[in-house]
């Protein structure tokens, strides 16, 4: 594993406990009596960060989950073509996601648009958003273009 994938891996593992985190002093406050104002709120957004680097991490590593029923059956030729099969399914799924995502970046990048209660600005969850989903391709892309030898 490279050096930034570990990087990304902690970054994204110090957003799921920052969730934890964020979540247990929401629970707790509401209990006694001083609620953390807008948890739901910061909570989509630490949450948003932790899927983004956990779908981009388990693309470039390969450990998306798969079901190997047909596919374990299959000859070495085969499996190869099943796996580029589901690489260019995916990359079109993504690639959907990037543009429709991207679209609406777009369009709504001069709004200002923010959070209720936090003032998160959606315009940088969506450019993070946007970045993981791009990364993602880019892999897949090479993935298809150029297998790894099994």
């Amino acid at each position: 594993m490279t050096r930034p994938m570990r990087i990304i891996i902690w970054i994204g593992g110090i957003a799921l406990l920052a969730a934890t985190l964020i979540d247990a002093v929401a629970v707790i406050g509401r209990h006694v009596g001083l609620p953390l104002t807008g948890s739901i709120e910061i909570m989509q957004a630490v949450v948003l960060v932790s899927g983004s680097l956990g779908l981009l991490v388990a693309t470039a590593e390969q450990s998306h989950a798969r079901v190997h029923l047909l596919v374990a059956r299959l000859g070495p030729r085969g499996r190869s073509l099943a796996d580029r099969l589901s690489d260019l399914l995916t990359l079109a799924f993504c690639a959907a996601l990037l543009v429709g995502s991207g679209w609406i970046a777009v369009e709504l990048w001069s709004s200002q648009e923010q959070s209720e209660l936090t003032a998160i600005p959606w315009r940088v969850l969506r450019l993070i958003a946007n970045a993981c989903l791009l990364g993602m391709c880019v892999i897949l892309l090479r993935r298809i273009i150029r297998p790894r030898s099994q």
